[in-house]
């Protein structure tokens, strides 16, 4: 998409380049930021599926460009210079309503609270820092002084020489990462600092590192803008899906740099798991519980010194290797006491020893239920994982298909374009066995089963003839299942995908969290 203005936002929606007007929603009005003045004009609107959510891509110039319009604005209206106004729509997260709205009723209050101020120490308004030499000056930092003492001092009169705001300046934005609340060096004073004073005292790439923090605070303060997380991207995405939707959508978003990742989250696209399901999936995966839940499905504890034993056999008679107790891996009781009869455990309370079985039965049928799931998910996750060499393989088999017929270059980007559509099959796939293991067992669920073994077979038969070797005679044959199978593909994933997020607004999946 190209760039445009920060007030001409262009909203994508799925995979498909289009436009839409933003700001209709209820939850718009509680947006901490403005972000909706100044829309495309005359773009066509298309239908908007479930499964899709509108966003907008964003570069850092047009950031700079809408704080710096946004400044002007406050700056027009309440009659203060623009370095000031900037500084207050950073205490106010650049909700530029509410800090009117609250300037008008009490500035005094808002312009303390901020960390603004209009009039210099001595009554002048004057803008800017004072930098210069006065008689008489000591540093109170390293004790510099005489009469050509180059120093600094701001509104409130706090006087530093230059090279100790300087060197504070710098140490606070490079070491420290602070930008917005970069405050006095005056002890207790909470002026803070201006762009402009800044830009006076530091060098070159301190001042770039300063603005780009400025720009970063804006997105990070901001709950319907978030950093592409991909590497060396330095776009953000715009999206109004607030956190209390996240149980009802999962707002995938794709950046201009082609990485494709969830909103509410910032991890790669996961659809159709919603971000509460995932984060409790991936804990369970990455912690021990599951190590927790096989030793209590496959082993005991010793009576008489509690340690962990493993049965390697089929005798029932267990010996403790370490403190050489007997006992009976059924009931847990003396062996001795068990005479000929030990096999029928008769001495025993009988609902106790079937309540025991029955605990170590469910505590097995839980580890197998969650490995089935596990597998199937790692089998994808590993699958999508080695798409690089997919890749490379895949573009060996476009130059030699290449070469083997009369298909030009574009001609053979089918290849590329159906291993595309695989991994992206795959990630989906990855993700449902997650949804799977925590849904609640319904109709609708083998629904959902159906349409996500439906995918799943197109998946493995369109892996199969990206795999199948080149024949120089059937290549037309070739390509056109290959194209045909890709279509059909895509069109089971969106059947899966749009089924599921339909499921989710219409509240009709149920899930529990289980241990």
């Amino acid at each position: 998409m190209s760039d445009v203005e920060f007030d001409d936002f262009a909203y994508e929606s799925g995979d498909d380049d289009h436009y839409e007007e933003f700001g209709t929603d209820d939850d718009d009005q509680d947006m901490d930021m403005d972000l909706d003045d100044g829309l495309l004009p005359d773009i066509s609107k298309h239908e908007q599926k479930d499964s899709e959510v509108e966003f907008a891509v964003h570069t850092l110039d047009e950031i700079r460009a809408f704080q710096t319009r946004e400044a002007d604005h406050v700056a027009g209206i309440i009659d203060i210079a623009p370095e000031h106004a900037a500084t207050l729509l950073r205490h106010f997260t650049w909700n530029k309503e509410l800090l009117i709205e609250r300037y008008m009723d009490d500035p005094v209050r808002v312009l303390k609270e901020a960390g603004v101020r209009l009039a210099n120490a001595d009554g002048s308004s004057a803008s800017g820092p004072v930098v210069t030499t006065v008689n008489n000056f000591t540093c109170e930092v390293c004790y510099g002084e005489g009469d050509d003492v180059l120093s600094v001092a701001l509104r409130c009169g706090h006087r530093f020489c230059a090279a100790c705001y300087a060197h504070y300046l710098t140490q606070k934005i490079r070491d420290e990462g602070e930008s917005r609340r970069i405050t006095c060096m005056g002890a207790k004073c909470k002026l803070i600092v201006d762009a402009a004073t800044v830009a006076a005292l530091v060098d070159a790439a301190t001042l770039s590192r300063y603005e780009t923090l400025l720009l970063r605070t804006f997105v990070d303060d901001s709950k319907y803008l978030r950093w592409c997380p991909a590497p060396n991207c330095d776009r953000a995405i715009e999206c109004h899906v607030a956190r209390t939707q996240l149980d009802k959508v999962v707002p995938s978003v794709t950046c201009s740099c082609g990485h494709r990742f969830c909103f509410g989250c910032a991890l790669d696209d996961h659809q159709p798991c919603v971000c509460s399901l995932v984060k409790i999936w991936m804990k369970k995966c990455q912690d021990d519980s599951e190590t927790a839940n096989w030793i209590s499905a496959n082993t005991k504890e010793c009576p008489k010194c509690q340690s962990t034993i493993e049965k390697n056999g089929g005798c029932n008679h267990m010996t403790c290797k370490k403190c050489r107790y007997e006992w009976c891996w059924v009931c847990l009781g003396p062996w001795a006491e068990h005479g000929s009869s030990w096999y029928n455990c008769g001495r025993f309370d009988e609902t106790a020893s079937v309540n025991a079985r029955d605990a170590q039965a469910k505590a097995r049928a839980s580890l197998e239920r969650y490995l089935h799931y596990y597998n199937r998910y790692a089998n994808h996750e590993q699958s999508a994982k080695l798409d690089k060499k997919v890749y490379q393989a895949t573009e060996a088999k476009m130059q030699e298909m290449q070469l083997q017929s009369d298909l030009s270059w574009i001609e053979v980007q089918f290849l590329k374009r159906a291993v595309d559509i695989v991994m992206s099959c795959r990630m989906t796939l990855k993700w449902t066995y997650a949804f799977a293991f925590y849904l609640d067992r319904t109709n609708m669920t083998e629904l959902f089963e159906s349409n996500q073994r439906d995918l799943e077979l197109a998946v493995e038969h369109l892996s199969g003839l990206l795999e199948s070797e080149i024949v120089p005679a059937s290549i037309p044959q070739l390509r056109q299942k290959v194209l045909d199978k890709t279509v059909y593909v895509q069109q089971r994933r969106d059947i899966l995908v749009e089924d599921t997020a339909r499921g989710l607004k219409e509240g009709r999946w149920t899930w529990t969290v289980r241990p």
